[in-house]
């Protein structure tokens, strides 16, 4: 049995959420624990690369994780053929009985 188009996208869409959450868990526990003595070797201004990296860096890496997340489900939506409800207002002939057309 093949899942339907909607199962398909949402299945998509968690394996992304899941990967992306991972990836920011791993990058704030290795930046922040792991390879902290590692990075201590280097230095920004008088304080050493490890404390920069677990303070800040985490932080830029989600933001980094935000717009990698935007284009991946914009990538997606498209490959899904999902339309914005304002795509749907400009083009009200599409068909009805599409039921991704919905989200």
């Amino acid at each position: 049995m093949t899942p339907s188009r909607p199962s398909r996208y949402w299945r998509s869409n968690l394996f992304l959420i899941c990967g992306l959450l991972a990836l920011w868990g791993g990058m704030a526990l290795g930046c922040g624990v792991l390879w902290v003595e590692h990075l201590n070797r280097f230095r920004i201004g008088q304080l050493p690369l490890g404390f920069w990296m677990s303070q800040q860096g985490t932080v830029i890496g989600f933001v980094g994780l935000v717009f990698a997340y935007a284009i991946a489900m914009d990538r997606l939506d498209r490959q899904h053929a999902i339309r914005s409800q304002r795509q749907r207002q400009e083009q009200p002939d599409g068909p009805a009985s599409d039921p991704v057309s919905r989200y």
